[in-house]
């Protein structure tokens, strides 16, 4: 799909200055200012290496001083583009100077205050809106303005699929180094795949009880019939400590939705003593709420799995709720999760069953998977069953039962067991001890011998990883967004394996171990030794800006 034409606006000052006349700087497209961004492999996997620093405008002719927004002006822009992780992309007129606004969609003009100066970019947060962007539509969800998970609700959905698109093409080109001319004649970039369900699609939410409820600063002046200020709901974006309470969440189904509602209704009641944790003081005894969403496999009918994280574990205050949620038919599961630790991390040490079943079902290529509270499964089943066909169909596989698949960071197996029945042996690695003894539990449920699957960190692989299994002829990895780890990336370029199929959920670390296999790594005496034969975007996640890419090479 080709990207919407971007117009030529850009931002002026709202008190303009008469030597920003003299000012005149070549910037490059945006697309490119977006994509272009340098990300560095580290010999340690950090978060920050999936967040590319964006580049600075391009130089200028001597003497030339160039304008940088200061701390707290107020500036007019009009957004020209989604960049990477969504946020709105602007440039200053006549510099090509970078601004990024979060929740400034493309066409959008509107004042915004600088927060941050960087010496590549400035951020701003938007103030009000002059005029909408285009492709507008109305967000169905009440807190979709205030919510940190849905930030493009109100644009079109082909106009989001577009974005995501270009941002992954620009990626590719630009990160990885990869040639557009080669991507256009060779047919390497596929159209993205949308996702045909865009709401009510996640298997999988969790939402946090908080002491206070965080209202936005533009509904302050509303009153509230509300006596308590405790809250269950979503983080407030980029704040760990400020819940925005929500009573309905448009991207789980109405089963979940249902439970949700009940448990609003009733744990606030002083009656029943329950307390939330409070993540300054470290006090309160509810933590987070997660509800897991499955299905009967022999009835079709759905399967709810509630889990409480508490900080202890006292059985008897979660009693009302329990009895209260377990009168609904879909739910034949409620876990309780004890988290002692000080972080936020839903994961408990220990585990217990309050009521039912540990597990839920579900169905996906054809096989069945027990789900516990903790494992990992794609959360989007129905567009989990797209992805993994076009895994299935990007690895062209013989068929016969005669190659071994290397599964690598292979989480509770999904994709190895998928292709099992084609080929001879899978051998599967992963760090999580759980999601490797779920893979076993798994493979044993659906009657498959041929898969192994081996706990271990594969950032820390020595020398003698490969005598673990014979040499593979296909290569499946799937990191997290981190991307892989140069001690990995060095042991696939030895290796050799006839086809890599990469997938991945960040596209720039994607897009950087796609030039270090393709193109090696010239200062480090690493040499690439693979093609790269497609590139395939698929939308998982609708109205977020995370994308989902299949990517396929062939040793040269």
């Amino acid at each position: 799909m080709a990207a919407a034409a971007i117009p030529s606006g850009g931002v002026r000052l709202l008190h303009p200055r008469p030597w920003l006349r003299n000012l005149r700087r070549t910037a490059r497209p945006l697309s490119v200012a977006a994509a272009s961004l340098p990300i560095q492999q580290t010999e340690e996997p950090s978060d920050t290496a999936a967040m590319p620093e964006l580049p600075t405008c391009a130089k200028t002719e001597k003497n030339t001083a160039s304008f940088y927004p200061k701390k707290n002006q107020t500036l007019e822009l009009v957004c020209e583009s989604l960049a990477y992780k969504g946020k709105g992309l602007c440039k200053v007129a006549d510099t090509g100077f970078i601004v990024m606004c979060d929740r400034a969609l493309p066409g959008e003009k509107f004042l915004g205050r600088v927060t941050r100066k960087k010496n590549s970019f400035a951020e701003v947060r938007k103030v009000t809106t002059i005029s909408p962007h285009w492709d507008l539509v109305e967000a169905p969800c009440e807190y979709a303005s205030h919510c940190g998970g849905c930030r493009t609700q109100n644009l079109l959905y082909e106009a989001q699929v577009r974005a995501k698109e270009q941002q992954v093409r620009d990626l590719i080109v630009h990160v990885g180094k990869f040639s557009n001319e080669d991507f256009e004649h060779q047919g390497i970039m596929k159209p993205i795949v949308p996702c045909d369900i865009q709401f009510h699609y996640r298997n999988k939410m969790e939402f946090s009880f908080g002491t206070f409820r965080w209202v936005p600063a533009e509904l302050l002046h509303q009153e509230s019939d509300e006596t308590n200020n405790y809250a269950l709901g979503l983080h407030a974006p980029g704040f760990y400590d400020k819940i925005l309470n929500v009573n309905k969440c448009l991207l789980q189904g109405e089963p979940a939705n249902q439970v949700l509602a009940a448990i609003q209704d009733i744990w606030r009641d002083p009656k029943f003593g329950l307390s939330p944790y409070n993540v300054h003081s470290h006090h309160g005894f509810l933590k987070h709420l997660m509800i897991r969403s499955g299905r009967n496999v022999e009835t079709g009918q759905p399967e709810l799995m509630v889990n409480f994280v508490t900080s202890s574990y006292q059985p008897e205050l979660l009693m009302p709720l329990v009895e209260k949620i377990a009168a609904f038919p879909d739910v034949v599961s409620i876990m309780n999760n004890v988290n002692t630790s000080v972080g936020n991390t839903s994961v408990g040490e220990e585990e217990y069953t309050l009521c039912g079943k540990s597990t839920i079902t579900e169905s996906l290529r054809g096989l069945t998977f027990q789900i516990s509270a903790n494992s990992f499964f794609q959360t989007n089943t129905h567009q989990a069953e797209i992805l993994y066909k076009l895994i299935e169909e990007c690895s062209c596989l013989k068929g016969d039962g005669s190659e071994i698949v290397l599964d690598l960071f292979c989480g509770t197996g999904t994709i190895g067991l998928t292709l099992a029945k084609k080929v001879k042996h899978v051998y599967g690695f992963e760090i999580v001890e759980q999601a490797i003894s779920d893979a076993r539990r798994n493979a044993n449920l659906n009657g498959i011998s041929n898969a192994t699957f081996v706990q271990g960190d594969l950032n820390k692989i020595g020398e003698n990883f490969g005598e673990y299994f014979p040499k593979p002829d296909l290569v499946i990895t799937d990191p997290n967004r981190p991307g892989m780890h140069m001690k990995l990336i060095k042991f696939l370029l030895k290796l050799k394996a006839e086809r890599i199929v990469y997938v991945s959920c960040s596209p720039a670390t994607c897009a950087r171990d796609l030039d270090y296999l393709c193109h090696g790594v010239p200062e480090k005496n690493i040499e690439g030794c693979y093609n790269l034969k497609s590139v395939q975007p698929v939308d998982m996640f609708p109205h977020t800006p995370h994308t989902e890419c299949v990517c396929l090479l062939d040793l040269r």
